[in-house]
């Protein structure tokens, strides 16, 4: 586990493709119990140490997962990610390159449960929920590009439905519609940074999760972005 903020409301993890926030079918330990524990032993803590989940990335992502330390602190960035005052930018590699340099996606995306996927359309349907990101193309290799992501909304797989939906789907994330898995299971997407003033100390805030990947794709690709400005 690799901690990248704490404080006395938040902690901050820089989750690997790999581990999941919270318990799910397959019973593998999630994250929020593995920070209490840590916290438990850190602070020598008796009885029970308190974990919210205030947002959750999906398993294959990797990058900054938020966590409340506190109860106030989970119900202010509960409704801070409600109403959309957290600033969350995204890193993804795709093979695919999108038609526009930068642009604005909206597209309502309805969810199947049945599939654990989302669809996305250009009009409103039934039980669609809005979904709108910005995307800029800031590095390429000979065959690959990488896009930064600045999520307006949150919703089921928005980014990975909405990447694929425009031709350019993630690479790695077979569901989406990639060629091929890769090696480590998870898929090219990662959150790079989340930004919000503290729901208590009032402070702005600025989260950054390095890339820990063993792709070495990504560093490549970090390179030329590097280059490039």
């Amino acid at each position: 586990m690799n901690v990248i903020y704490e404080d006395n409301h938040l902690i901050a993890v820089n989750k690997t493709s790999s581990e999941i926030v919270q318990g799910d079918k397959t019973g593998d330990t999630p994250l929020s119990e593995i920070i209490k524990q840590w916290l438990k032993d850190k602070y020598q803590k008796p009885g029970n140490v308190f974990i919210g989940v205030p947002h959750r990335l999906d398993r294959p992502v990797s990058g900054v997962t938020l966590f409340a330390k506190t109860s106030k602190a989970l119900e202010r960035m509960n409704e801070m990610f409600r109403n959309g005052e957290v600033r969350k930018t995204y890193w993804a590699i795709v093979a695919n390159r999108p038609p526009k340099q930068e642009d604005e996606l909206v597209h309502y995306l309805v969810r199947n449960e049945k599939q654990n996927k989302s669809y996305a359309y250009d009009s409103e349907k039934p039980d669609s929920k809005k979904a709108i990101l910005a995307y800029k193309l800031i590095a390429q290799s000979d065959r690959y590009f990488l896009l930064e992501i600045d999520l307006k909304t949150g919703r089921h797989h928005q980014i990975r439905c909405q990447l694929a939906q425009i031709g350019s789907p993630v690479k790695g994330d077979l569901k989406y519609g990639f060629s091929r898995s890769n090696p480590d299971g998870g898929i090219s997407l990662h959150a790079q940074k989340v930004a919000f003033i503290h729901p208590v100390s009032k402070k702005e805030i600025e989260i950054v999760a390095p890339i820990l990947s063993p792709d070495k794709l990504w560093q490549i690709l970090i390179d030329n972005k590097i280059c490039r400005h």
